[in-house]
Parts: C-alpha cells; sequence; structure tokens
C-alpha cells in the first residue's frame, strides 16, 4: 500500500499590527528629537567665539601713540623692515648723524631740508660729509587772517650755492592754503619765484597745522587738505616739474586721502632709527635736530629712496 505524504503548508509571517508601527515610529522620533535637543543645549553652554575688533585693520604708531586704523585702499605699503636700518658710529663710540638703509631694495641718498632760519651754509663742507641732495624752502604763506604770501630769502643764495658744491635740489612751499584756489595761487607762486631755474628733485606742497587762535587753518577738513594738496601738485607738473606732498605721521593717517595723492611722491617726517610709516614713501626726514660741519644752526636730516630694479 501506497502512503501519500500531503505537502506542509506555508505558514504566513504576520504582519506588524498598525499600532505596533506607530509606536515603532514614534520611538525614532521622540529619539532624533531628544538628540537634536541635547546638540542645540551642548551649543548654548559654550560660549560664542567673539568677533575680532580689529579685523581688516593695522597697528601702528601715529606719531603720538600706539593705535588701531583701517588702511587706506589704494595706496602701497613700505616694505623697509626695521633691522635694514643702521646708524652710523661717532669715533667715541655715540650716535652719528647719518642714518643707512642696508637693504637690498632700494638705493638711497643722503640730504638735508633748510630755510632762511639756517642763515650761513658752506655747501661744499656738507658735501664733504656725504650730503647729495637739498631741499630749499622757497616761499611761505602767512599764519594769520591774510594769508600774505613771502619768499625765503634765502632761497636764491642757497640754490646757487648748493648746485656749485654738486647737491641736487628740490624745493618745498611752507603753505597755509585754506582753499584749493588758495593752493592754485602757492603753485603759481613757486612757479614765480623758481623763474625758470632747473630742479633735480621734486617741488613739495608743505602744509602744517598751526595750533594757535588766529589760524587760518584750523578747521581744514581731509577732504579739503587732499584737495589743495592735488590742485597744487597738478599744477606744479604742468609747469613741467616733479611734484610731492610733505606729510607727517599723523596727517598720512587722518589728514589726507593718501589714494587720491598717489600719483606724486611723499615725504614722511618720521623721527627716529626707522621709518614705521605703513604706507610707501619717497623721502625719510628722520631727524628735526641733525648738526653738521658748515652749518651753524640744527636741520632737518633726510634719506631719499629709489627702488632697484
Amino acid at each position: 500500500m501506497d502512503y501519500v505524504t500531503e505537502p506542509r503548508r506555508l505558514r504566513r509571517r504576520r504582519r506588524p499590527a498598525p499600532l505596533l508601527l506607530l509606536i515603532l515610529a514614534a520611538v525614532v522620533v521622540m529619539g532624533l528629537l531628544a538628540a537634536v535637543v541635547l546638540s542645540l543645549r551642548d551649543r548654548r553652554s559654550q560660549p560664542e567665539p567673539e568677533a575680532d575688533p580689529h579685523a581688516g585693520q593695522v597697528y601702528v604708531n601715529d606719531g603720538a601713540n600706539m593705535v588701531w586704523l583701517t588702511p587706506h585702499e589704494g595706496f602701497p605699503v613700505s616694505a623697509l623692515p626695521q633691522e635694514d636700518f643702521r646708524r652710523d658710529e661717532n669715533e667715541d663710540g655715540t650716535p652719528g648723524q647719518r642714518v643707512r638703509y642696508i637693504g637690498a631694495d632700494y638705493a638711497t641718498r643722503w640730504g638735508v631740508d633748510v630755510s632762511n632760519y639756517q642763515g650761513t651754509i658752506d655747501w661744499a663742507a656738507l658735501k664733504a660729509q656725504g650730503v647729495e641732495f637739498a631741499y630749499l624752502r622757497i616761499g611761505l604763506r602767512g599764519y594769520g587772517e591774510a594769508g600774505t604770501l613771502y619768499p625765503d630769502r634765502s632761497f636764491v643764495r642757497y640754490y646757487e650755492g648748493a648746485q656749485a658744491a654738486g647737491i641736487d635740489v628740490g624745493v618745498y612751499m611752507f603753505s597755509q592754503a585754506a582753499t584749493p584756489l588758495e593752493a592754485a595761487e602757492e603753485a603759481l607762486y613757486v612757479q614765480q619765484l623758481l623763474d625758470g631755474r632747473e630742479l633735480q628733485l621734486p617741488v613739495y606742497y608743505d602744509w602744517e597745522p598751526v595750533l594757535q587762535e588766529d589760524s587760518r587753518t584750523l578747521d581744514s577738513s581731509r577732504l579739503l587738505l587732499t584737495a589743495q594738496a592735488r590742485v597744487f601738485c597738478e599744477l606744479m607738473e604742468k609747469s613741467g616739474y616733479d611734484a610731492g606732498v610733505y606729510m607727517n605721521r599723523q596727517q598720512g593717517y587722518y589728514r589726507y586721502d593718501l589714494k587720491t595723492l598717489s600719483p606724486y611722491k611723499l615725504w614722511i617726517a618720521d623721527y627716529g632709527d626707522w621709518p614705521d610709516f605703513y604706507y610707501r614713501f619717497d623721502v625719510w626726514q628722520y631727524a628735526a635736530d641733525g648738526r653738521l660741519d658748515g652749518v651753524s644752526e640744527i636741520l632737518d636730516l633726510n634719506v631719499e629712496f629709489v627702488p632697484v630694479g
């Protein structure tokens, strides 16, 4: 007798009840929410990093204090490290009069600037001590309300003496202009005083603040001063002379828009053994109390920088 085995019935898996699925989903969601809450709580417990209050600024010596400043846009910066400067020593070991640049990026020359105040000058003696150039005050405007223009009484004598000694010459106009029109008047006055004389160096616009009650320039704004300097320089260049602006560090940082003046030379007064002015310049006035043979009074000492290559 044959036995026939009946096939086994396959058991079907039971699907989870809908309620169970909802419970599982709720557990997953609650877990995720708990993780998010804990993450946010951790973030709140950690102090937020403080924003740098000086982002985009530079720390500079403005001639009075160390300060944070936002740099002028569009004006090149200086690249003169302190280690590239050395002051001469006298035979007795005391500091000498000359500061030298020993870096490789510039050729330099040593010079002076003078006015009628210096009296009689032995230009041959200056040349023998290594002086290669001189800036001579050619004229000035008075401080008071009238703002009268005057020639420097020693200019012609100084010019002839320096040229005869083989010293290159540039000039500067001491300005107290209160408007661009007066700056233009000063430029025309310089042209008149030069009377066709040849210069080896630029004509500089030297506006300086005068802190006295009757000063005609106490309220001069940055916009106004920049416009005056630009007008002066433009007119000097149109007459065939190179032109530039003389300033100290505070004027360079606060009183002039250097980007507007970028086409012109810059002569910076920055006293010491190293020029720490942040921006590029062409002439560095490093001392106002120099003493050289051939001049009975103290005088200003300068270094001129000419890029190599």
